[in-house]
């Protein structure tokens, strides 16, 4: 017989960590898939300085493993394993690690989102030395000082408009002669007189020794090559939801982030918090708070669901679940 658990998380960046810690404080005994690429996008992260309690700021990932620490002295389960495949449609619900089978009463989906790179060698070379995919995380570090947002889209106007603030200059480099942009978006950027647009260019190769220098960049009209001084490149081109696991088993919107009122997604007893289902902060911070949020509601629908078990459906599923159970 498969071990039977309270709440399994899936996912170890800091919704799922924090997620973790909330369970076990509440003797859920959470069992945490981690996955290989435990602690998110935070362990491709040098100084971070904008989570609360750290006025000196502290390393990613570092960060991350205070986090584990922290879930693993409250008695959490971790395992630094992928999950294979989960099944919703039953309960408890099965979630298989490699061939090994678990089952629970309830989930917590915290299994992130990735940034979208360039899969350049230069730019993985000097990810965190300059190149980022968040400029409210690390654009302060490069304040008076030129740099480059890659993108055409309303993320990468929001970073560039962001980056403004403080950058000496902010170039754009888009593709096309045209942004995808929103034009409510695109308009404030080219309204801006520190935001200027390196329009059918794509980015060749990342400059720099120990540090971003300049952003090399082809023309896509004529292939010359320009080379565009900037102390910091932001790649902006979106994100990948970790959603693979759940596609026709959980509400998706179009780009498949998970769907969710609160942390509840469309499956009763099955919850959902940080970069999996947020397409706006995606800050450390807020998965933290949403992973909070998700192991607390699972501990209400525990309550109010002693010993779920039998179809999904009899609790039931296939709509959102409403806050009658909180």
């Amino acid at each position: 017989m498969a071990d039977v658990h309270d709440v399994i998380i899936i996912g170890g960046g800091p919704a799922g960590y924090t997620a973790a810690v909330y369970a076990a404080r509440a003797n859920l005994a959470p069992f945490v898939a981690e996955g290989f690429g435990a602690g998110g996008q935070l362990n491709l992260t040098t100084d971070v300085e904008n989570y609360p309690g750290y006025p000196d700021g502290i390393q990613g990932p570092e960060l991350m493993r205070l986090m584990r620490e922290q879930a693993e002295r409250f008695g959490a389960r971790l395992v630094q394993s992928d999950v294979a495949r989960v099944d919703l449609s039953e309960r408890p619900f099965g979630v298989w690690i490699g061939d090994e089978e678990h089952r629970a009463r309830s989930i917590v989906i915290a299994s992130g989102a990735t940034a979208r790179w360039l899969d350049l060698p230069s730019e993985s070379r000097l990810r965190g030395f300059g190149v980022s995919t968040c400029a409210t995380c690390d654009g302060f570090f490069f304040k008076d000082k030129p740099m480059v947002v890659v993108g055409g889209g309303d993320s990468a106007m929001e970073e560039a408009l962001f980056l403004a603030r403080m950058a000496s200059k902010v170039t754009i480099v888009h593709r096309r002669d045209q942004l995808r942009a929103s034009k409510i978006m695109a308009d404030r950027a080219m309204a801006n007189d520190r935001v200027a647009v390196r329009w059918n260019a794509e980015v060749a190769e990342v400059l720099g020794g120990e540090k971003v220098e300049a952003v090399r960049v082809r023309d896509t009209v004529t292939d010359e090559l320009e080379d565009i001084p900037a102390a910091a490149m932001f790649v902006a081109i979106g994100h990948d939801p970790a959603t693979q696991l759940f596609v026709g088993q959980l509400e998706l919107d179009e780009a498949g982030y998970v769907v969710t009122d609160g942390t509840r997604t469309s499956v009763e007893g099955v919850f959902a918090a940080g970069d999996v289902q947020d397409t706006i902060y995606r800050q450390a911070v807020t998965a933290a708070g949403s992973g909070c949020m998700a192991a607390m509601d699972a501990e209400r629908w525990l309550e109010a669901h002693p010993g779920a078990s039998g179809e999904a459906g009899e609790v039931p599923a296939g709509v959102l679940a409403s806050g009658k159970d909180r």
